[in-house]
């Protein structure tokens, strides 16, 4: 990947955990925390993985404050209280994945970062050995990389898009949020062999995603406009009821049957019915097929906290492109692609005039359901003097889908609502 694909984490398709989990605990729970939207460092990585059971949940828990400065990316990185007594961990909110996992102590002080969680100091921790069901599945849909290592516990691997690794151990933790809540033990990985400065908190319907596990019915989030690459601003996470809910529209996410499953489709991602595009008013001429998944998978749209800009096949880029390139072409930067996906680029003294020859954009959803993108955000500052229109090719990643990144989710409430499997969104300004 380098440091020209630092700017993406999306995962690559690669688990889908078909071991059901038998959680005992029924309570239920509602957090709030403040959500930073922050560049990552340049060794951040590409992410997506891979059904869920909820249950509400209601208690309300103080706001924890979170600000960190990494470099070339924006994503949403939260701190969760995890263990006991509760070790703050950094995790990027990600609804593209479903295992969750933290960085882990090995009293490797040059390679340790400073925030990794200490096993030892925990007295809920604990490490599946590798007679457990999840570390030999017996009918698994897709390989989850596991062995058996030398102290015969479970180990995982997992090999991401840029090349890097993260590996460790799979664990059961609690999460101990204040006021006496804590969720039962959770299934992470306790990653020893990791580049990232912060682990991920996986958000998908998978059931050992982080909502699935802890039984969370709704989360929610709000992504503040990005202000350069100097300012991080912050914004809001909710897990359990929004106050703000009255003011969403909502979508229903698009299910499929285990018979339907594809293999181009991502059957754990956040599916939502996208019907088009609209570019400074003008409605491009885009099949609504381009964002349905075809016979083999293609083509699915999903909402992904954990990726930044928003990636289209190669029918929707083309018009899309085309329409950028009749509004804005004289400005734009001719041969110039930022970080292999981003080809509509101008360079800084160029990008107010060429954000107001795009004008407004917005994504078209089912019962007329909108996101609206002033022409003020249409390009990001992507450092060296240079803005792009943040939309790239699916096949920049390798991948056959449409997703719509946290970028083009700017002062917008998203609220997925796991019990009515819908998605909710309200305009506001994020602070």
């Amino acid at each position: 990947m380098g440091t020209y694909k630092a700017f993406l984490i999306f995962f690559l398709n690669f688990v889908h955990l078909s071991i059901a989990k038998n959680l005992q605990e029924n309570n239920t729970l509602s957090l709030s925390f403040p959500l930073t939207t922050t560049p990552l460092s340049q060794n951040s990585t590409l992410k997506s993985n891979y059904l869920f059971s909820s249950k509400a949940m209601t208690n309300n828990i103080p706001s924890l404050n979170y600000k960190s400065n990494f470099k070339y990316s924006m994503a949403l990185i939260v701190t969760l209280p995890i263990g006991t007594p509760p070790q703050d961990q950094q995790m990027v909110l990600d609804t593209g994945s479903q295992l969750s996992w933290i960085q882990c102590n090995k009293k490797l002080p040059k390679k340790t970062p400073p925030t990794s969680f200490d096993p030892s100091l925990s007295s809920s921790f604990s490490v599946l050995p590798c007679n457990h069901p999840l570390c030999k599945p017996r009918i698994p849909d897709f390989t989850l990389p596991t062995t058996c290592d030398q102290n015969r516990l479970c180990h995982y691997s997992y090999f991401y898009a840029d090349g890097t690794l993260a590996e460790g151990n799979l664990v059961r933790e609690k999460i101990t949020f204040p006021h006496s809540q804590t969720t039962p033990p959770l299934i992470l990985g306790c990653a020893t062999e990791s580049r990232d400065a912060e682990g991920i908190l996986g958000m998908n319907l998978g059931r050992y995603s982080f909502v699935s596990q802890a039984k969370v019915q709704k989360f929610s989030y709000c992504v503040p406009r990005k202000q350069g690459n100097k300012i991080m601003p912050s914004g809001t996470f909710y897990l359990g009821q929004n106050p703000n809910s009255h003011m969403f529209q909502y979508i229903n996410l698009l299910t499929f049957p285990q018979s339907q499953r594809m293999p181009n489709m991502d059957p754990l991602a956040y599916t939502l019915g996208m019907v088009g595009i609209k570019i400074g008013g003008k409605k491009l001429n885009i099949s609504e097929k381009v964002f349905r998944p075809d016979a083999g998978g293609s083509g699915q749209t999903m909402i992904d906290s954990g990726t930044q800009y928003t990636f289209l096949v190669e029918e929707a880029y083309a018009r899309v492109r085309d329409e950028v390139v009749r509004l804005a072409g004289p400005k734009l930067k001719k041969g110039y692609v930022f970080g292999e996906s981003l080809d509509m680029c101008v360079d800084a003294i160029n990008s107010v005039q060429a954000g107001q020859a795009i004008g407004d954009m917005t994504l078209e959803f089912e019962n007329g359901v909108e996101i609206l993108i002033n022409k003020e955000n249409v390009l990001d500052d992507v450092g060296g003097g240079v803005h792009c229109f943040g939309i790239g090719r699916s096949q920049s990643l390798g991948i056959a889908s449409n997703i719509i990144g946290n970028f083009h989710q700017q002062n917008l409430w998203v609220e997925f609502d796991l019990s009515n499997k819908r998605v909710g969104f309200g305009k506001v300004e994020c602070k």
